[in-house]
Formats: structure tokens, C-alpha cells, sequence
């Protein structure tokens, strides 16, 4: 009889290879013993193998004969296979290349929930190593290649970043040349991570080549610099319209974090690609990223932090159609009161009571509470001195107007908005505007409506690559050439 795993939250993929390993058995060996005890000879190892990478999730029938062959009970396949569907382990609706990266991210912070002390995260620095298992392959459990393989070869450690702007925009300052981690966060306060993404990774690939040459001591010391910079890259990466680059980036911080024994820091990890994959549609796992990251982070956090990881799960609930999730979150996140001063780590120096507020506005609208929101989202959508904050919370902003039914307040929001899209750089910024622009469509015969399309028409040369079928999805932020002359537009950045 194989042992049965230890009991806790578990995925079905890593536990039927868990339990597959313990019996020596192949996955060509498993679908054999399976058909010979079911009867049914069609059975394959590609099923196994999307079974054990949650591709697919198997029925009852098949449930029950891997539990004969295995030799374990048939209520841990069971639970195991119910948990993944109701955490929504099993890839979602977004983007193809992402789905990997996600579901890699999801059992990793499954795995740090079942155990925070990290021992059970293996990976790219189990063992102070940042290389991952041999030519990386498919399966859930291993880095992806491309990513921590290719930090220590030297190569960009985010798929698809190659970063660098486009091109100078009037009245926008230039990208740093990197350097700084704190001096790259102040960076992103002005522009987008289309400018910004590569810097991230360069800082990052510098990181990690001083962490595998460094002796034991030196690791541990470089293991928070190691986590800072990842999860910065990762969020650089997914601003910059780079859903995988971002994920990747996320996972490698989170290794580092509780490698480094910072539960605070491994949270708002977990928070960040909560709100990456709330913005790219799924917000079930998103739901799930910010659960784990604040019951992982509760006790070690800082008022501000709890206050920011109780909104990710606020926000997700709210998109997931969970309103009896996120009111209580919202409430719980108003309790702690905010920031407090001298308390705050200081990569969290960005967040303060209008940003609580603001993140509070966006998720009232997803709720369908415009009156309230409205008043909370003014003044950071008119914050002129961070334009990508601008830009999304001018958004939802306009969401909320027109959930009020006034469209010309909408259209002269989105307006507002739309510009400093441009001066971000961000194609993250121009997802709100997106959904704005959907929603206007029934209402295209208003004067307002006519006349944002035109403005938008007018812009959209000039918008920030990379947000797929956003309204700048298919420009760059440069001017066009001189259409006489028959030239065309260079995309540039990460889309």
C-alpha cells in the first residue's frame, strides 16, 4: 500500500504525480494498469499527463480506478479533484500562454498554505539553487523554461519582456537606466511597464547572478533583494501587457520570500498576481491568490498591507460574482484602519488613505454601487501627477457614471482618462477604457458618445501597446508616418 499523503489543501495534478512517483510508475504505466483494470483500452498517457497538469480534471468513473490501481482511498482523488475544481486550479478563460504559468503559480501558493514554513516548495531555490529540474518540461511542479534557467544563462528571466520604450513621448520623462530598486518603484509612479519592463529584468537578472555565485551566508542575505526584484520584474512585465512574464515573475518572488522567511512580503506577492489575473478575466483564480496571500500574511503583516491584501480579496469577489465575500472583506479592510506611519514597509510607500479609497470605489462598482463609489474614485482619477492611476481609476469611474445613467459625466471621464493612458505607457491602463468603450456602444447616437469616439479615434496612434483588444491594441505610442509617404507604425514593447 502507498502512504497516503499528509492531509491539507491539495491539488489533483501534484498529488496523482505525487502518488504515481511513490510507485516508480510512468505515465505510460499508469494509463496501462488502468486499462487492464477498467476493461476500457483507450485510455492514453496524454490523458494522464493532463490529468497531472489540471489540462482536464478526470470523471467518477476514472476517479474510482485510479484509486484501485494507486491502492488509496477513493475520497482523497475525490476531495483533491473537487478542491481543484472549486479553487479553479483547472486553467480559466484567459490568455493560452498564460494558463501554465497560472496553474504553476496556484499549486505553488497551495502548497506554501499547506505548509508556510516553505519545505514543501520546491523549485528554483530549494537548496539555494536557482535552476529548477533539468530541461524544465510540462509538468505543474517545474519552473517553465524560460524562466529560472534563463536568469542564471543570462537571458531576459520574463517571457516577453524586451522592454524599452518606443520611442520618446513629449512631456513624458525617459526611462531610468536602471540600477536602484527603489529608484525603478518611483520610476513606475510616472511611466508604464511598456518603458519600464526591461529595466525590471535586467535588475533582476543582475540579482539573480550575484545570488548563484554568492556562498550560503551571501544568499541569505540576497534573498530579499532576490524576492524585491522579482516581484517588481513580474509586475513591470504584466503592466506591460506580458500575462506570463508576469505570473513567472510572481513565482519566482514567492519562492524567495518564504525562502527568505518573510510571510509579509510572500503575501503581497500573492496579492499583486491576484490583481494581475483579476485584470486578465479570471477573477476565480484571483479570488483564490488573495485568500492565500492574506491568511498567509495576516499575522506578519503591517496595517497597510492587511488593509491592501482584504481588498485584492474584495475586488475578486466582487468580479467573481461573490458579493457576500467582498462586503465582509471591505468591511475588514475599512477596520484596519490604513497605513500607519512608520509601521509601513517600504515598498509598500505608494499606498495611503486615497489610494484605500479609491481601491474601495472600483470595487463598489463591480458591485453595482455607483453612488457610492463615485465620490471615492474623483479624486484619484483626477491625480494628474500618477497617470496610469489616473487612467485605471478614471475608468471605473466612468463605469460608475454610466451604472448611473449618465453618460456625457462618462464620456468626459473616459476622456480624461484616455490621456493619461498616453502619457503612462501603460496598455494595462487602457483595460478600464476598453470596457468603457462596450458599453458606450448603446449609446454611440449621444452627443458625448460621439464625441469621445472621436477623441478616441484621434488617440489611438498613440496608445500603449499590449493590451489585447484594447483600443490600443493595434497602434504603438508613436505618431503614425506620414500616411502621403506610405509609411507605417513600428509596434514596440511587450505586446
Amino acid at each position: 500500500m502507498i502512504p497516503v499523503p499528509p492531509p491539507g489543501p491539495r491539488l489533483f495534478g501534484p498529488l496523482l504525480a505525487e502518488l504515481r512517483s511513490a510507485r516508480g510508475w510512468s505515465q505510460q504505466r499508469v494509463a496501462a494498469e488502468l486499462c487492464a483494470a477498467s476493461g476500457v483500452p483507450t485510455l492514453t498517457r496524454h490523458e494522464v499527463s493532463r490529468w497531472e497538469r489540471q489540462r482536464r480534471l478526470p470523471g467518477d468513473f476514472w476517479l474510482g480506478w485510479l484509486a484501485v490501481v494507486l491502492g488509496v482511498p477513493g475520497e482523497l482523488l475525490a476531495e483533491a479533484a473537487a478542491h481543484s475544481r472549486r479553487l479553479g486550479a483547472v486553467p480559466a478563460a484567459v490568455d493560452r500562454a498564460g494558463s501554465r504559468a497560472r496553474l504553476a503559480l496556484l499549486t505553488l501558493a497551495h502548497r506554501w498554505a499547506a505548509d508556510p514554513t516553505g519545505a514543501a516548495l520546491s523549485g528554483p531555490l530549494a537548496g539555494h539553487a536557482l535552476t529548477g529540474p533539468a530541461g524544465g518540461g510540462s509538468h505543474p511542479d517545474r519552473e517553465p523554461a524560460g524562466a529560472a534557467p534563463d536568469l542564471v544563462a543570462g537571458e531576459p528571466p520574463l517571457a516577453g519582456v524586451t522592454g524599452g520604450p518606443a520611442g520618446p513621448v513629449p512631456g513624458r520623462p525617459a526611462a531610468p537606466a536602471g540600477g536602484d530598486l527603489a529608484e525603478l518603484r518611483r520610476w513606475d509612479d510616472l511611466l508604464g511597464g511598456a518603458d519600464l519592463a526591461g529595466h525590471g529584468a535586467q535588475r533582476l537578472r543582475r540579482t539573480a547572478r550575484a545570488f548563484t555565485v554568492a556562498g550560503p551566508a551571501g544568499r541569505r542575505r540576497l534573498l530579499p533583494g532576490l524576492a524585491e526584484s522579482a516581484q517588481l520584474a513580474g509586475w513591470l512585465a504584466a503592466d506591460a501587457g506580458d500575462l506570463t512574464g508576469g505570473l513567472d515573475g510572481y513565482r519566482l518572488a514567492l519562492r524567495a520570500a518564504v525562502a527568505a522567511g518573510d510571510p509579509a512580503f510572500a503575501g503581497h506577492v500573492l496579492g499583486s498576481a491576484s490583481h494581475l489575473l483579476a485584470g486578465a478575466g479570471d477573477p476565480v483564480g484571483a479570488l483564490t491568490l488573495a485568500r492565500i496571500g492574506y491568511a498567509g500574511a495576516r499575522d506578519a503583516a503591517s496595517p497597510g498591507l492587511r488593509a491592501l491584501l482584504l481588498h485584492r480579496v474584495a475586488f475578486a469577489a466582487a468580479l467573481a460574482g461573490r458579493p457576500r465575500a467582498a462586503r465582509p472583506a471591505l468591511d475588514a479592510a475599512d477596520r484596519t484602519g490604513g497605513p500607519a506611519p512608520g509601521r509601513e514597509p517600504p515598498w509598500l510607500y505608494w499606498l495611503d488613505e486615497a489610494e484605500l479609497a479609491a481601491l474601495t470605489g472600483r470595487t463598489l462598482v463591480a458591485l453595482g454601487r455607483p453612488g457610492a463609489a463615485v465620490p471615492l474614485l474623483g479624486p484619484a482619477a483626477r491625480g494628474r501627477d500618477r497617470p496610469r492611476r489616473a487612467a485605471v481609476y478614471g475608468g471605473w469611474l466612468a463605469r460608475g457614471y454610466l451604472q448611473l445613467g449618465e453618460v456625457a459625466g462618462a464620456c468626459a471621464v473616459a476622456g480624461e482618462a484616455l490621456l493619461d493612458a498616453v502619457r503612462s505607457g501603460s496598455p494595462r491602463a487602457v483595460g478600464q477604457l476598453t470596457e468603457v468603450r462596450r458599453r458606450l456602444v448603446a449609446h454611440r447616437d449621444e452627443p458625448a458618445a460621439r464625441r469621445y469616439a472621436g477623441l478616441l479615434a484621434a488617440a489611438r496612434p498613440y496608445l500603449p501597446v499590449g493590451a489585447a483588444g484594447g483600443p490600443g491594441a493595434a497602434g504603438s505610442r508613436r505618431p503614425p508616418s506620414n500616411p502621403r509617404h506610405g509609411g507605417t507604425t513600428r509596434s514596440a514593447g511587450t505586446g
